[in-house]
């Protein structure tokens, strides 16, 4: 009864100043409010990046050769021969925690459909490619192992080559193409995947048989790359060790010593995202909760006045019997009301923001419920902290002196 008896008195006095409350509560509104956007901007983009990142194949793993230098100029990779159809054979046939092992082998140049061209990229790798890179087939279909070893002319291609030479609306499958001038026939079209976490048009390709590459388009032998799939992205960085193994073994790797290949796993790239965007996202809230600490300082400024004010009153009520603790718990009371309402409002705003930032502005966006719980604890907190001081100083005034005061 005594507790609600308190808070009545509080809520009479926060009701009786609600223009001065109201100013009061706008450093915690504001707070909240950008904490609780600041954490749903962040999250959103974390969470957006490893969409992105999971396009590509988020249990991706590639293996490399090693950039070395020579005179101090460090040669292309694409030029290293240190990856040959062995090490394919190998990983293909020992690698226990791999699903899906391609060669790959690419270059540049012109595709060509009747008048019109478009400078592309083509990637020679054999029919496990498009699992490892979870891509669909929209229309036609991927070309076969015997159509590999055959070393076979045909090609599937992505809709951003279909755009720009398929003009005149065109069913590309069935048609013939040329890339530099060699002779490919379409067999598939590619499901769009628009631009990954770099910005590069994953649209933009030419996919053929590594064999017809190798022999028709790079006249070379060896592969510039392995790409390849984990079971799982948990089991990536036990897949990476296994690989490693296996090569360090076949290319005969003494331990200590620089290897001439480098692998690469998804679960690196998602990592390190991940870890940028956690610190930006603590940066934000960081800048944030400035508002916070000048809410709390705008409660405590305010309660002080509040005691001034009611510095009589409060020597009224001593002398007629309240205790020290229920001054005390008036006082902190009132401190907390005005914290979480504000908190209230803040959360209000901050999701409206939110939303407002997501479909006006089309930012990522992602509201987590840690971020209104700890907007919640950090209101009670400087509620509790921002008005001990003055809920205290009013509790030991003097009754005698209270009462003299003018």
């Amino acid at each position: 009864m005594r507790m609600l008896n308190l808070l009545k008195i509080s809520f009479k006095a926060i009701v009786l100043n609600k223009v001065r409350a109201l100013l009061t509560m706008l450093g915690v509104i504001i707070g909240v409010a950008s904490v609780i956007a600041m954490l749903a901007i962040g999250e959103g983009s974390k969470q957006s990046i490893k969409a992105q990142i999971s396009s590509m194949g988020s249990n991706m793993i590639t293996i490399r050769p090693y950039a070395e230098r020579q005179g101090g100029v460090r040669l292309s990779r694409n030029e290293m021969q240190s990856l040959t159809l062995d090490d394919f054979e190998l990983i293909q046939s020992e690698a226990s925690l791999l699903t899906n092992v391609s060669p790959q082998v690419d270059g540049n140049g012109q595709v060509i459909y009747g008048s019109d061209n478009w400078p592309s990229s083509i990637y020679g790798v054999n029919p496990e490619y498009l699992s490892i890179r979870v891509w669909e087939i929209q229309s036609g279909s991927m070309f076969t192992d015997v159509e590999v070893k055959s070393a076979s002319k045909v090609a599937v291609i992505g809709q951003t080559v279909v755009e720009n030479i398929f003009t005149n609306g065109e069913d590309p499958v069935g048609r013939m193409i040329r890339f530099n001038n060699i002779p490919f026939k379409v067999i598939g079209v590619l499901e769009e995947k628009g631009e990954n976490t770099f910005g590069q048009d994953q649209d933009d390709v030419v996919l053929a048989p590594y064999t017809t590459v190798q022999k028709r388009i790079l006249a070379i032998d060896y592969l510039q790359s392995i790409t390849a799939s984990a079971i799982s992205e948990e089991q990536s960085e036990e897949a990476v060790e296994e690989v490693t193994e296996l090569m360090n073994k076949s290319h005969e790797i003494q331990k200590g010593a620089t290897a001439d290949f480098e692998i690469r796993s998804m679960e690196e790239l998602i990592s390190t995202f991940s870890s940028t965007g956690e610190m930006l996202t603590i940066l934000l809230v960081a800048i944030a909760s400035i508002s916070l600490l000048i809410g709390g300082i705008g409660i405590m400024n305010i309660m002080y006045v509040s005691v001034k004010e009611r510095t009589r009153e409060i020597g009224l009520r001593l002398a007629v019997g309240a205790k020290s603790s229920d001054i005390l718990m008036q006082f902190l009371i009132e401190a907390i009301l005005i914290s979480i309402t504000g908190g209230l409002i803040g959360v209000f705003l901050g999701l409206s923001t939110t939303y407002f930032i997501e479909k006006m502005l089309s930012w990522p966006t992602s509201v987590t419920g840690y971020s209104i719980v700890i907007s919640f604890a950090v209101c009670a907190i400087t509620g509790i902290f921002f008005g001990w001081y003055p809920a205290r100083k009013a509790a030991t005034l003097d009754p005698i002196e209270a009462m003299r005061y003018e």
